[in-house]
């Protein structure tokens, strides 16, 4: 018979991969934190992080706060992200820890580091995940999308440790760090480990803020008529101070790029206002808007799924309501419902 190793007392605890890139540490990673400290705090454990790079000591000031217990610092000689070094970094981590989840970030690096990790433990790997629970035995629950996001699967992980989960970025509210709690850091050079990657070059791109950094999002979906009439919507949400997005099937259409698409083969959103327009609120859709705070639906359809979970439904037409809007904050009249719930 298989081992449970649900029941095995040695592998306890939430540790977390925290992304660390020229003195900076990741913005998914408070994310990651936060999710951790939720999942333990339900089930009595501890969360441990997990860095390595260059001078990753630096990195304690902007720890601070953070309700980590201790933090494995692991100090390269490069900055560049290796696999196969880093590979042998987190498994030593992981044998020192016996860590019963280990969480990554669905972020190229940690896309790149996951699958190495799982098949160094001969464990299962749920990649970008949006939701995750702890249940009985501390089997974690990896819930994802599922047959083109027609489902919502909800993964476990019995028979080995740990499990291994990357989370989505935008998928958990990022924590504050305002515990007044001492990390305990833990600093190690390995002097031997393997190492056969040569970084030949490298260059800093510099990433230009993104819907997923946007506080204000205007959302085109299959109700716009015509590519033309998406230049009302931009102009709405440039009067918001916001940017325009869109679902999958405009940038199906060629009409949005899809660096602007919303969804599950999109970008998870978080903004403080989401005004969807013409949107019908497929599965793949409403599971990248999950952490928006306050989300206006304007469909004609009233059986819309959109408004399941819509704060402020309005059936209605876009091509009437929307210029509605743009005239109401042309005119200043905009100190409303918008302004109050954006602050």
């Amino acid at each position: 018979m298989k081992q449970n190793l649900a029941m095995n007392k040695e592998w306890e605890d939430i540790l977390v991969y925290l992304e660390y890139h020229y003195g900076i540490i990741h913005p998914i990673s408070p994310q990651l934190i936060g999710k951790s400290y939720e999942l333990a705090l339900s089930a009595g454990k501890n969360v441990y992080g997990v860095m390595a790079g260059k001078d990753v000591y630096k990195s304690k000031d902007q720890l601070k706060g953070f309700p980590l217990k201790k933090v494995f610092l692991y100090a390269t000689e490069d900055e560049y992200f290796r696999s196969d070094l880093y590979e042998e970094l987190i498994t030593d981590c992981i044998y020192t820890t016996k860590p019963s989840v280990f969480l990554i970030g669905a972020t190229p690096e940690g896309r790149a580091l996951a699958p190495r990790i799982a098949a160094r433990f001969k464990t299962g790997l749920t990649a970008d995940c949006t939701e995750l629970l702890i249940r009985e035995y501390l089997n974690l629950v990896q819930i994802r999308p599922a047959f083109g996001g027609d489902i919502m699967a909800q993964i476990i992980t019995p028979n080995a440790r740990p499990q291994l989960a990357t989370l989505r970025y935008g998928a958990a509210k990022s924590i504050e760090p305002v515990f007044e709690h001492r990390i305990e850091f833990i600093n190690i050079t390995k002097e031997k480990c393997m190492n056969k990657i040569e970084v030949i070059n490298s260059e800093i791109f510099h990433e230009t803020k993104g819907i997923a950094q946007q506080d204000i999002l205007v959302v085109a979906g299959k109700g716009i008529r015509k590519k033309e009439d998406l230049s009302m919507l931009e102009e709405l949400a440039k009067l918001l101070g916001g940017e325009l997005a869109s679902t999958r099937g405009l940038v199906e259409k060629g009409w949005m790029p899809i660096d602007k698409q919303i969804g599950l083969s999109g970008q998870t959103v978080k903004p403080k206002l989401l005004i969807t327009c013409g949107v019908s609120g497929s599965l793949q859709f409403l599971a990248g808007i999950g952490g928006a705070d306050l989300i206006i639906a304007i469909n004609t359809d009233k059986n819309a799924k959109i408004f399941n979970i819509a704060h402020c439904p309005i059936c209605g037409d876009l091509y009437e309501i929307v210029p509605e809007l743009i005239k109401l904050i042309k005119n200043g009249q905009n100190s409303g419902l918008l302004k109050s719930n954006t602050n």
